[in-house]
């Protein structure tokens, strides 16, 4: 009988450590979970921009389709913001929202030509270059070891774009003599069968042709004026609403100086092969706020009519405060814009524009959404919305007003806000994105409202917002004007107001969507 007692004992024991041990583990899983929650709640990772896995990215390289996938490759330092250095990174996509990292395509420091920048990668169906029908191959600004001068070497992958072999270690474009020698963009052109490059040498742009890829000479060069130093260079042609074709000559630029905007210039005109002759001097603007730079543009690979629109998208800073970004805080830095859809329209007495429009896979994020028809405003109103990724769609309207529009990522005490509007008088309204009252980038304060011409005679426009946890994109009526914009506003800040000073507004057609994260 005493031995079955101690035996009973001991079961007793064994059985309250079990519940000790159990208790003990759910408490750390429960515990390990709830920290894994905190964390990515407070994540301020972008849900449906392309950001960089870790560390840093800048410049995109254009986008190629192939066998049913987008081919992207981007400026990538794996050392940052220790090192210095960048590579190409590689990632795909089957609809531009959701990517696939594929790592690195072409290392840094490889050889003696140092790290590779900006240029170009096209596929060499017709294996002109000799790498085998189908290669990829890259033409790449190197700073060369003849004294790090910017030189133009070439790069090929017979594994589909998985992974870059250099042709030598001698350039296939010595620099002429210039300081800026760079950012290479090639593409084929069917009138004459050979390859033509845009290269950026200071202010002007370079023309270049090629039977091969590896053999260049100079045609002709294209002079900018007020905007300093060009890069990323593009050419492509496109076939306007009216019929019309109209080559366009693309660079990023800064023409801050003359009150101009810091991103994509753009030229229409026409190209004979060897020379772009530009319709007018002064360029227009695919972006006017302060981080849409690097941009290219690029084919949308699904369809055999290239010419009646394009896609396009840039990266998501501003040299001015590259660094400057709590997402540092998570390990990286580096963003690119929603990719927009742009095409070429006509207006008045022969003037063409590019128009940009958010691309329809978008709308794949859409999940809850909330309308209201009309809403009248005359001083302030806030919506029964909250949300900090979310696309937002509006008209307004007014007979006469000063200042009308939207503060979003709004604060519980009113006090912090994006403003979204135009600011209307007769003699010159303007469209204006303003980020002072909330976190952002610029800690000189210099660089945080940006503006566009608005028309005088119209007392109307449509609106089309996306807002995510750190940026701002906002398309104006038929995408004419575009305002791309970081901000670094508080998690808790998610209100909506509208604003109409001077007179009433009438809000109408409002539609508040909420997006889910493409990163799942």
């Amino acid at each position: 009988m005493q031995k079955y007692k101690k035996i009973g004992f001991l079961l007793i024991c064994f059985l309250i450590v079990g519940v000790i041990v159990f208790v003990m583990n759910f408490k750390k899983e429960t515990s390990t979970q709830t920290n894994k929650e905190d964390t990515e709640t407070s994540s301020i990772r972008a849900h449906y921009h392309f950001t960089v896995p870790d560390k840093w990215k800048n410049d995109p390289q254009r986008p190629l389709y192939v066998n049913g996938k987008y081919h992207y490759y981007y400026l990538y330092n794996r050392d940052y913001p220790d090192g210095n250095g960048t590579e190409w990174r590689h990632a795909t996509s089957e609809d531009l929202v959701h990517w696939q990292d594929e790592g690195v395509a072409i290392p840094k420091y490889t050889t003696e030509n140092g790290d590779p920048w900006s240029g170009s990668v096209v596929i060499d169906w017709e294996n002109t270059a000799g790498f085998g029908e189908g290669a990829f191959v890259a033409i790449v600004t190197q700073p060369s070891a003849d004294g790090g001068k910017q030189e133009q070497f070439l790069w090929y992958s017979t594994d589909k774009g998985q992974t870059f072999t250099p042709y030598g270690d001698k350039p296939i474009m010595e620099n002429p003599g210039t300081h800026d020698f760079r950012d290479p963009k090639v593409m084929w052109d069917e009138r004459d069968e050979k390859w033509k490059m845009v290269m950026a040498e200071g202010a002007k742009i370079g023309f270049y042709e090629s039977n091969n890829l590896i053999n260049w000479e100079y045609t002709s060069g294209f002079t900018t004026e007020g905007m300093g130093i060009v890069e990323c260079p593009d050419l492509y042609l496109m076939q306007a609403d009216d019929g019309a074709l109209k080559w366009v000559l693309g660079a990023s630029a800064n023409g801050l100086s003359t009150n101009k905007p810091n991103t994509y210039a753009y030229w229409i005109g026409d190209f004979d092969g060897k020379e772009f002759i530009a319709e007018q001097n002064d360029p227009q603007w695919l972006d006017y706020g302060f981080d849409w730079y690097g941009g290219v543009t690029f084919e949308e690979g699904t369809q055999k009519d290239n010419l009646t629109r394009r896609y396009a998208f840039a990266w998501m800073n501003n040299w001015a405060y590259a660094h400057n970004t709590p997402t540092l805080q998570e390990g990286f830095n580096g963003m690119d814009s929603i990719v927009r859809q742009i095409e070429l329209k006509h207006e008045g007495d022969n003037h063409y524009y590019l128009a940009s429009q958010p691309i329809e896979a978008l709308n794949k994020l859409e999940t809850t959404t909330e309308s209201f028809k009309n809403i009248n405003v005359n001083g302030s109103k806030t919506l029964p919305l909250k949300g900090d990724v979310y696309q937002l769609e509006a008209d307004i309207s007014w007979e006469k007003l000063k200042n009308v529009g939207l503060r979003l990522r709004e604060s519980a005490d009113k006090k912090k806000h994006v403003d979204v509007g135009i600011f209307y008088n007769p003699e010159q309204p303007y469209f204006y994105v303003n980020r002072s009252n909330t976190g952002h980038p610029d800690e000189n304060l210099q660089l945080v409202e940006s503006t566009s011409p608005f028309n005088t005679n119209k007392k109307q426009v449509h609106l089309k917002i996306f807002v995510d946890t750190t940026s701002i994109e906002v398309f104006i009526d038929d995408g004419k004007k575009v305002h791309s914009q970081v901000i670094f506003p508080e998690e808790k800040d998610q209100g909506i107001s509208l604003f109409s000073e001077g007179g009433e507004a009438v809000f109408s057609n409002l539609k508040f969507t909420n997006m889910k994260s493409a990163n799942h």
